[in-house]
């Protein structure tokens, strides 16, 4: 009877293949979120089934209202034949839209006499990514209704990985005094005999300049020396020994203990920042197979997990850095030589092992070490703000449900990469920054988000919010707001624990 009953409420909510849905980030700029909502406000308004017209408020009614629409035995076995078309609607409707296309079409003299009636103050805009370049001077321009209606701030859209040069989102100059004497700090420190790592570290925090980031990154994590000397030395013995493994190993991915692993991995690389052009390159996706089969036949402990694909790429992208000048998110690596991609490759394999070693306990059996930084994060939550640790037991939110990704991932999925490479810059400056630091960065991204969580009041929204928050404009500027509160919330908590605990 129940499944039945699950496959009448399938077909009910069938909707022909090509319906349109809104989905958060697949417009450029972004969906208006508030205009999303509305959106979907209106849209489940007119399509509610008289049965279900009461909406979901915890997770358990949540769970009783919907039914798996991804069984695969009632794909197999659904009939899609009782959804017809009636011929008169079908004509009528394509007869509708011929007409509202024909009414768009301008004539030549109407479109100059258009173009002729605006300020002379304005420039005709060619795209919508135009449009938000366009200078606050020009906000006179005549905009058309929907524009009106979008609330987002008039920004500089930021590539996702292109412009991880730039200091933020707000249009600020890409090199100011202070930036140059960072710069030339940074370099001092670098030139020196034996690298003061306190001070590199010191100087880190705030954010390490595009020019030096990739030798910075190599000494920070581990990876190189301290003394200038051994440097050129032992980056050409940890290369030789990378790809000594590969001769080794890689082979046996063939092999059928090695089957499901390799597998695994095969199936994430084309997931991993799927809207980046740089990570769809088939010379790039090998690079990645290479580093993640290697890295998990070397710590069989855990094995390759899903998600730590996704820790290679601000390595790649920083290494490549170092020998690209032009957009990094476009660049076409078969441009480059065989002997700067296998270095390239190493390094990353090499610093992601680095900062994995430190996190490691998140990837083995249960994932132990994330269950613990979900159950502390929690815990903080429910000391620094009770009002949101309220709601969302009040909605049945588990912290599990949304923050396990968090944690996972680092927070890669919830922020553009070139904020992710900016928070790495902290996080290799500050001691067990990865397992421990990252705690309070959560805490205080949360946080962020309170007048939003607290706006939404069922459990579906709240964790359609947690798992799409808007990020899309994020530069260094809220990242470093982010990191001052986060490390206000470590000097209060991190050595008083008792004093986030009930």
């Amino acid at each position: 009877m129940a499944a039945e009953s699950s496959k009448q409420f399938w077909k009910r909510s069938a909707k022909l293949p090509g319906s349109i849905q809104p989905v958060y980030g697949a417009q450029h700029p972004p969906l208006d979120p508030r205009l999303t909502k509305n959106f979907i406000t209106e849209r489940s308004k007119g399509n509610a089934l008289p049965l279900k017209n009461k909406k979901a408020s915890s997770f358990h009614e949540f769970a009783r209202n919907t039914s798996d629409a991804w069984d695969i035995g009632d794909d197999e076995d659904e009939d899609f034949s009782f959804q017809t078309l009636n011929s008169k609607v079908a004509k009528a409707t394509a007869a509708q839209v011929l007409e509202n296309h024909s009414k768009l079409r301008m004539k030549p003299e109407r479109a100059q006499s258009a173009l002729s009636e605006m300020p002379t103050n304005c420039k005709v805009i060619k795209s919508s990514s135009e449009a938000q370049l366009s200078r606050a001077s020009e906000d006179g321009c005549v905009r058309n209704a929907f524009h009106k209606q979008q609330s987002l701030p008039l920004r500089p859209i930021i590539p996702l990985v292109a412009r991880i040069s730039d200091q933020n989102a707000s249009g600020a100059p890409p090199m100011t005094v202070r930036e140059k004497t960072r710069l030339e700090k940074f370099r001092q420190l670098l030139s020196s005999h034996n690298t003061d790592l306190d001070e590199l570290r010191k100087c880190s925090w705030p954010g390490v300049p595009r020019e030096v980031r990739p030798v910075t990154w190599r000494l920070l994590s581990g990876y190189l020396p301290a003394n200038k000397e051994r440097r050129k030395l032992t980056l050409q013995r940890k290369r030789e020994e990378y790809f000594g493994f590969i001769q080794q190993y890689y082979d046996s991915r063939n092999e059928e203990h090695h089957q499901d692993t390799y597998r695994q991995i095969h199936i994430d690389i084309p997931r991993t920042n799927p809207l980046i052009p740089l990570f769809q390159q088939p010379l790039v996706q090998e690079i990645f197979e290479r580093i993640l089969f290697i890295w998990a036949i070397r710590h069989p402990a855990s094995g390759y997990v899903q998600g730590i694909n996704d820790l290679v790429t601000p390595f790649f992208v920083v290494f490549l850095s170092e020998y690209v000048e032009e957009d990094v998110e476009n660049f076409d690596v078969t441009n480059l030589s065989q002997d700067v991609l296998r270095s390239i490759e190493a390094d990353s394999f090499w610093c992601m092992s680095k900062l994995l070693d430190g996190i490691q306990d998140n990837y083995t059996f249960a994932q132990p070490g994330i269950q613990k930084k979900v159950k502390a994060l929690e815990e903080l939550v429910s000391r620094i703000d009770e009002q949101v640790h309220t709601h969302f037991r009040k909605y049945e939110v588990e912290y599990l449900q949304f923050a396990f990704r968090w944690m996972n991932n680092l927070l890669m999925r919830e922020l553009p990469l070139r904020c992710t490479i900016r928070l790495w810059d902290t996080y290799q400056s500050e001691p067990e920054g990865f397992s421990h630091f990252h705690l309070y960065v959560c805490a205080a991204f949360l946080i962020k988000w309170r007048k939003e969580i607290l706006d939404e009041e069922d459990f579906q929204g709240l964790l359609m919010l947690l798992q799409n928050l808007p990020t899309i404009h994020w530069g260094n500027e809220e990242i470093g707001l982010l990191l001052a509160e986060a490390y206000r919330l470590k000097y209060m908590f991190a050595d008083a624990p008792n004093h986030y605990r009930r």
